[in-house]
């Protein structure tokens, strides 16, 4: 399997990033030793200094798919959770000024945490779903998919120009504004509505 990852998919966040709003998903992958399952802890790297949670929401592919048109696109996914790109913020930056790529920062052991998946035939509205990340019980990220750039079905279409979507296969669909530093023993919870489908600690 593989994760895909979309960049600077809400307005807010590229712009705190001090980055361009994008006019096309900006696409990158983790390996699958990013993955990180049933809420175990997340232990802070000694390679970085600066490491920053990013909730995102999460779609997984449920069929084999190529060359995926955005109106059939919903036929392609069956489940959705939240995770976290974790990332390492002071790796990212020099490598990004420097021009050279930045996997190191995104791709490490542990990067892409995800929390319980759920049936997406039991959401009503999908381009219109409350999440949030709280930090020791603190709101740290709050929006709506309806504030993304490119929304599920664009981004199935996009990605499958590319590559062949695989089941199994994870779309993370891009972070809100509000992303920070990572502390040891920090507890993050991320909701889906009201609903905590991710709970772990960072070590």
């Amino acid at each position: 399997m593989k994760i895909i990852c979309i960049g600077l998919n809400y307005r807010k966040h590229a712009m705190e990033m001090g980055w361009t709003i994008p006019v096309e998903p900006v696409v990158f992958l983790k390996p699958d030793s990013s993955i990180l399952k049933n809420n175990k802890p997340f232990f802070l790297p000694d390679f970085s200094a600066n490491i920053h949670y990013e909730v995102e929401v999460v779609i997984k592919i449920s069929k084999l798919g190529k060359g995926i048109s955005a109106k059939f696109a919903p036929r392609y996914f069956d489940e959705i959770t939240l995770g976290i790109d974790i990332t390492a913020r002071d790796l990212q930056t020099r490598l990004a000024a420097e021009g050279m790529p930045w996997e190191i920062s995104k791709c490490f052991d542990g990067a892409a945490p995800v929390g319980r998946f759920i049936p997406v035939t039991g959401i009503k509205d999908m381009p219109n779903l409350d999440f949030r990340l709280e930090i020791n019980n603190k709101v740290v990220q709050k929006s709506n998919t309806s504030d993304m750039i490119f929304g599920f079905d664009e981004i199935v279409e996009y990605v499958s120009k590319f590559f062949t979507l695989k089941t199994g296969d994870l779309i993370f669909t891009g972070t809100p504004p509000g992303v920070g530093q990572l502390q040891r023993n920090d507890n993050l919870v991320a909701f889906l509505g009201d609903e905590a489908l991710l709970d772990f600690l960072i070590k």
